[in-house]
């Protein structure tokens, strides 16, 4: 009796079936994306529509992108939407936390969405000028609360560096002059 013993093909490897179902899970994201903005921009054009976004708009929805997308990527308030996809480590520096994407294939990239700033801000900008358009008055409520949160939160690191340069300066001063005191003796 002979038994013979196959291996999987290459194809199958575990990091390369991640590898194409992380790609495949991009892919789909992007294209949603820009269905979703062709639809609308579609819809604009059939009624004849213009989008109009003033310079003050911008503003408020560049603000409130800024806000709600580093809410929901990196504060406690948002971290149930995250914990699915996502873990919070203690920074190497000290200073803070750390958000980092977990596990594999479309939760990794939905860790990595959600873990992102930057790149949840053009989801939610997207969201914002469709609201503008569909729904002005809840959105501009929403623009102007959370874009007034957002010049608080600008406010509040640009406080924050100052008092950390501050803080540096003062100890490298002190340092100074122990060590000056050193070469008195």
């Amino acid at each position: 009796m002979t038994t013979t013993t196959t291996s999987k093909p290459a194809s199958h490897s575990p990091l390369l079936v991640e590898s194409q179902q992380a790609r495949a899970t991009k892919l789909t994201l992007i294209s949603v994306f820009l269905g979703i903005m062709g639809t609308f921009a579609a819809r604009l054009v059939k009624r004849d529509a213009d989008l109009t976004v003033r310079p003050f708009d911008l503003l408020l929805l560049g603000l409130t992108s800024f806000r709600i997308g580093r809410m929901i990527a990196f504060e406690g308030v948002a971290a149930p939407l995250r914990e699915p996809f996502t873990e919070t480590h203690t920074d190497g520096s000290g200073a803070g936390q750390t958000v980092v994407a977990t596990g594999h294939g479309t939760r990794r990239v939905l860790g990595e969405l959600m873990s992102c700033p930057i790149c949840l801000g053009t989801w939610i900008a997207a969201g914002l000028v469709y609201g503008l358009h569909l729904l002005p008055q809840p959105t501009r409520v929403l623009l102007v609360v959370m874009s007034t949160t957002g010049v608080a939160e600008l406010c509040y690191s640009i406080t924050e560096a100052l008092d950390w340069n501050a803080r540096a300066a003062r100890r490298a001063c002190r340092d100074r002059t122990i060590v000056l005191g050193q070469f008195r003796r």
